[in-house]
């Protein structure tokens, strides 16, 4: 019996054969289908982990989602935002697993850090698709890091953008964001926050904003039909929108206990809450209402993401006949001796 295992070069040849915008396509295809069918009956429960390095500022942290009778999909992954200046490293690393529900036998391994930044954007898109208005062609960024690539790649997908305003409190980042998304074909120009909020129709904030720096939005100057992606927030104490947003908008998360407990909600009652992103996707009624109104998705990431993620590239690796096939764990023809090597 062997594991997949999807190196970073087959990852990169897949998206290579089947380009970044089947890739995504599939992504926001399969991860609708998902939402839409409550998890397929899934279960996810919120992300742990330890906190370290400097002051707590990163933590390392597992996220699990079981689907009984199936499988069982457990990212471990590291946010350390300082890692890019400090070690030239992404500020998000991870893993991916997949166990067989029934036996435990270890099913695939594969890499946590593209799938991560892929469904984050495909989740934005779904969200957005529900709440933003469907003629949106300006997107706001504050912050332009690894995470706003895929963000404007998602939102492209389903929206008629023509531009992109960025703003990052690191220059250099904000000057190669344009360069990164090229492949979009869509005019990017770096402006200031206040300028973002009184152009664009979405807003997504992707920053490391550190435990207490927030908001990093001023939320005094949004259009009354913005709709805000807001992603960075993943700890207790850390958020991206001013409370006054939050309390003024119609507000869905993805994963209610986690956000309640790290995100954006972390600032609100749960009863401030709108309808998770899952309920929306179900019955899309309860999200065109509010349309034409102050809108926020509270994006914290949850398993089962990662998990359809998953399924994604085995199935893009199955369709190329990419991955190695390997016999990592120890599984002894005599079940009872341990000692026992064909």
């Amino acid at each position: 019996m062997e594991t997949v295992v999807l190196t970073r070069q087959h990852i990169a040849k897949i998206v290579k054969e089947k380009g970044f915008d089947h890739f995504m396509d599939r992504m926001i295809s399969r991860l609708g289908e998902a939402f839409r069918a409550g998890g397929h009956g899934g279960v996810t429960p919120a992300r742990e982990g330890f906190l370290r390095g400097p002051g707590d500022t990163a933590i390392i942290e597992w996220m699990p989602h079981h689907r009984p009778g199936d499988s069982v999909t457990i990212k471990t992954v590291g946010y350390t935002p300082y890692n890019p200046e400090e070690h030239r490293l992404p500020t998000i690393i991870g893993s991916m697993t997949r166990y067989d529900d029934v036996t435990g036998r270890l099913l695939a391994v594969c890499d946590g850090i593209l799938p991560t930044a892929i469904r984050t954007g495909a989740a934005s898109a779904i969200a957005s698709r529900l709440l933003a208005r469907p003629d949106s062609r300006v997107l706001g960024l504050v912050g332009a890091g690894a995470q706003a690539v895929t963000q404007a790649h998602a939102l492209s997908r389903v929206f008629p953008l023509e531009r992109i305003v960025v703003h990052d409190i690191d220059p250099a980042h904000a000057r190669s964001f344009a360069e990164r998304v090229e492949f979009l074909g869509l005019d990017v120009r770096v402006a200031p926050v206040t300028e973002i909020e009184a152009t664009a129709d979405i807003i997504c904030t992707v920053t490391s904003v550190a435990v207490g720096g927030g908001p990093v939005l001023l939320g005094e100057h949004l259009l009354p039909h913005a709709h805000v992606n807001a992603i960075g927030a993943d700890l207790i104490g850390k958020f991206e929108v001013p409370l006054h947003v939050l309390r003024s908008a119609f507000v869905t998360a993805d994963h209610r206990g986690q956000a309640l407990r790290e995100g954006e909600c972390q600032q609100l009652a749960e009863g401030d809450l709108g309808p998770d992103l899952m309920e929306l996707c179900a019955d899309p009624a309860l999200a065109e209402a509010h349309r034409d109104g102050l809108t926020v998705f509270d994006s914290t990431g949850f398993a089962l993401e990662d998990h359809v993620a998953f399924d994604v590239l085995l199935e893009l690796a199955a369709e190329g006949g990419m991955g190695d096939h390997v016999q990592i764990e120890h599984l002894p023809e005599d079940a009872l001796n341990p000692y026992a090597f064909a």
